[in-house]
């Protein structure tokens, strides 16, 4: 009942960015994927949420084929996802950004009271409600993080893809991200979280995969991932 890929694979030209990928998260846990850069971790996330379609192999999650399926079929199976690069309307305020993550009709038909307040709420536990009526381009790249992560939340993903979630973003503003990982998944969400920052990854993952040259290397809880000579070698360089 998880997400799971199985012998993925993804090329660009002569460049092997996926090389037979095959991965099960764990449900219900907070799950990491590591890697040096280079390693396909974006090119995996991209292949799973259907932003480009694998040139073999299977993505599968809670048993069911998503295999190149188009990213709003995804979402609607359960799945959502933010990005390296932030992906807000720049000239929307915040609560229209939340609001257009609602997944029916266009944007007026959104503004009934329960979904406007549905979307306050989540700026408000990602505690940045004071800027619901600012548009999102006069906003700090840390709170467009939030931003971003407050619309994926509004359409109730069962499992969240977080890619880098920490980059960028001053110290304050990252406890509070990985505060709000560990509450979201106590209420019963999945993470899959692409990251570099180690501090992090070991300090909220409950299970870490790590990749190198398109393929799974090593994986397991953190405390193993920290002594995996493999991961010493290909991720840490020693």
């Amino acid at each position: 009942m998880s997400l799971a890929t199985h012998e993925l694979r993804k090329a660009f030209g002569g460049v092997t960015a996926l090389d037979g990928a095959t991965v099960d998260f764990h449900p219900g846990k907070v799950n990491a994927l590591i890697g040096p850069n280079g390693s396909g971790k974006t090119t995996y996330f991209n292949c799973v949420t259907g932003m480009i379609k694998p040139d073999s192999g299977r993505v599968t999650y809670k048993d069911r084929d998503l295999t190149g399926k188009a990213p709003h079929r995804i979402a609607r199976a359960g799945l959502g996802r933010t990005f390296q690069l932030c992906r807000t309307f720049p000239r929307m305020t915040a609560l229209e950004n939340v609001l257009a993550a609602v997944p029916h009709g266009g944007l007026r038909s959104f503004r009934t009271r329960s979904d406007i307040e549905r979307a306050m709420s989540w700026l408000t536990r990602l505690g940045i409600e004071h800027l619901a009526r600012s548009e999102a381009r006069d906003m700090s790249w840390g709170q467009q993080k939030l931003l971003e992560l407050a619309g994926v939340l509004m359409a109730e993903p069962e499992t969240v893809l977080l890619d880098e979630p920490a980059g960028g973003v001053n110290p304050a503003l990252l406890d509070r991200i990985g505060t709000l990982i560990r509450e979201l998944n106590a209420e019963g969400r999945t993470f899959v979280i692409v990251e570099h920052n180690m501090d992090l990854v070991m300090s909220i993952s409950d299970h870490i995969v790590v990749f190198d040259r398109g393929r799974p290397i090593a994986e397991g809880p953190p405390s193993v991932i920290r002594s995996d000579e493999r991961v010493l070698g290909a991720y840490l360089g020693v």
